[in-house]
């Protein structure tokens, strides 16, 4: 018995003092909203070209007030007032408090943020930039806007327990250049790890809701799409080049690879602020994740997907035909024009999720791809018709296996 209590008491010790520790932040003093005059104009651009690559309104709104829920496997979380109102925003904020919940994802008052909040890659960014954010955040119009709870089950309300998550998977920044590494490359792996967090999508997440190390930049579903793989195992056709990527960050469209969709036309709204020079960076970044696909093979698949190759024999394969015949043929025909079908990621893809997002919502593309028609959604087809497009296309213009049942159903259920 002896033993058991003693054991009990340890244990309770230890857990009184993992809480003590959790909570040892601390809160920093408030200070009166600074004026937004005070801040230098070329200092709050800069924080506005910022902001804007960034993706705060993303989040957080146009207005920046919140409100704004993220589901997440762990529930639903809501975004915060990022405004300069000092009752229901940020406006009591020091640069000190903003920084450190941008490097620790601690908030003023003390309490830890969820990295919903993408802290664990905001964190990289630069004293000088993260000066430049706060001068053009603490210089919008006030907006007063309480926060809305979050909807998050036990334990995962406990927001304590983000210290032993912040111990595990947050590195602080700011992000270290790379000496072996050219001045662009260094610069592309700034944006793309630091406020372009562009691994929060594009990266695999374990059980804990943190981006798995061993995979970076492999692919992942996101709020019922999936974020292509952006390293090596990238499933576009034919290999990216700096000039495709261009295209696709100002324009949302590249020839050999398609349009941007779902959630990647707000991130390529992003991208199309950026200076050419830091675009042209972030475009070297991201092919250097890719420096191991062979460019001998991007003829071979022009020429596949540029021949409409049949598939005639594959399950299905006439249903899916009946369905695109009537649906998309009309636009489409051989599923060569504009971007050859097969040159799709939605096409490419381990799971038809994107595909049926396309099909039944369809695409709007952006104002700068003026030349790009939009495709209208087609709602009104059921999940057998769906299910047979999909397969249909994917035999016919893919040289990729095709998606089993249990694809074709859970890409049915998150449409």
């Amino acid at each position: 018995m002896r033993l058991v209590l003693s054991a009990i008491l340890v244990t309770v010790l230890a857990m009184g003092g993992a809480w003590v520790w959790a909570g040892r932040a601390g809160a920093i003093a408030p200070v009166a909203p600074p004026n937004p005059a005070s801040f230098d104009a070329a200092l709050v651009a800069q924080g506005e070209v910022l902001a804007t690559f960034g993706g705060c309104e993303s989040c957080h709104g146009q207005d920046l007030s919140g409100g704004l829920g993220l589901p997440t496997p762990f529930g639903t979380i809501h975004s915060t007032n990022i405004t300069p109102d000092p009752d229901t925003g940020i406006g009591t904020w020091s640069e000190a408090a903003f920084t450190r919940a941008m490097r620790q994802g601690i908030s003023r008052d003390g309490h830890l943020l969820y990295p919903a909040f993408p802290y664990d890659s905001f964190t990289n960014t630069s004293d000088k930039d993260l000066t430049a954010l706060y001068a053009y955040l603490m210089s919008r119009p006030a907006v007063v806007k309480a926060a809305e709870p979050d909807a998050l089950p036990f334990p995962f309300n406990i927001r304590r327990a983000m210290a032993g998550w912040n111990l595990l998977y947050l590195r602080q920044g700011p992000l270290a250049p790379d000496p072996a590494r050219d001045a662009p490359w260094n610069r592309g792996a700034y944006l793309a790890e630091g406020l372009g967090h562009c691994a929060a999508c594009h990266s695999p997440r374990n059980r804990f809701g943190a981006r798995d190390a061993a995979r970076p930049y492999d692919g992942a579903l996101v709020e019922g799409w999936y974020a292509p793989a952006l390293n090596a195992s990238s499933p576009a056709p034919i290999p990216w080049t700096q000039e495709a990527l261009l295209n696709y960050f100002y324009d949302g469209w590249d020839a050999d690879h398609g349009i941007a969709a779902g959630p990647m036309q707000e991130v390529q709204r992003h991208t199309a602020a950026l200076p050419e020079e830091d675009a042209a960076a972030l475009a070297d970044y991201i092919l250097s994740l890719q420096s191991d696909r062979d460019p001998a093979l991007a003829e071979a698949a022009r020429s596949f997907a540029t021949s409409a190759a049949a598939n005639a024999e594959a399950p299905g394969f006439a249903a899916g035909q009946a369905v695109f015949e009537k649906s998309c043929q009309n636009c489409h025909r051989d599923g060569t024009d504009m971007v050859p079908l097969g040159l799709t990621s939605a096409v490419n893809l381990p799971t038809p999720a994107n595909l049926y997002h396309v099909v039944t919502k369809g695409v709007v593309p952006s104002e700068s791809a003026y030349f790009v028609k939009p495709m209208p959604g087609f709602a009104l087809l059921g999940e057998a018709e769906l299910a047979a497009l999909a397969q249909y296309v994917r035999q016919r213009f893919s040289t990729k296996p095709a998606w089993t049942d249990a694809d074709l159903s859970a890409a049915w259920s998150a449409k």
